[in-house]
């Protein structure tokens, strides 16, 4: 079975309905749920939530991948109907960026394109580069997943090279 329509054009009680049977659906989508939890005109504030919370009880380990796969999304989502200070919105941020590098080191994934890194999405509309796929730390890539804990590539070849002249020069001494 396939759902016909986006899920922002359905009532909480068909999205339930679709969340209780998500396995028949062969083209249901959580990320394409919980981006129409936020986008839905048809849904209060209230049932935003309670479907949020609904969806958490079956998609809470989809959910938390989210932080990776789609930031901005899951803060969305995370936040919905609270009222955030700047500095809690840059607190909420900040344990983003820690879970990224946390689900990052369990799962043993080396490399940092998922989702909206792995897009080029830049400002100008008229861009013909706009949500083509980048290779990660290319000149067209937007946004980098980047973590207090890395190291400089340019500091390492900086010390190589400090170490190479300091082998030359210490043979000429003697």
């Amino acid at each position: 079975m396939k759902i016909e329509k986006p899920f922002n054009h359905y009532s909480i009680k068909e999205i339930s309905a679709f969340i209780d049977n998500h396995k028949k659906y062969s083209n249901f989508n959580t990320l394409g749920l919980y981006r129409s939890i936020i986008e839905n005109k048809n849904l209060t504030l209230n049932e935003k939530i309670k479907l949020r919370e609904y969806a958490h009880k079956t998609f809470q380990k989809t959910f938390n991948f989210l932080q990776l796969k789609d930031p901005n999304t899951y803060f969305e989502v995370a936040t919905l109907g609270m009222d955030l200070t700047s500095a809690d919105e840059r607190q909420f941020w900040a344990n983003i960026i820690q879970n990224q590098e946390k689900i990052l080191k369990q799962k043993r994934i080396k490399h940092r394109n998922f989702g909206e890194y792995s897009k080029h999405n830049c400002t100008d509309k008229s861009c013909v580069y706009n949500g083509m796929m980048v290779k990660q730390g290319s000149i067209l890539s937007e946004r980098l997943m980047q973590f207090h804990s890395d190291e400089s590539k340019r500091d390492k070849k900086e010390k190589s090279k400090r170490y190479k002249r300091e082998r030359k020069h210490a043979n000429k001494r003697f």
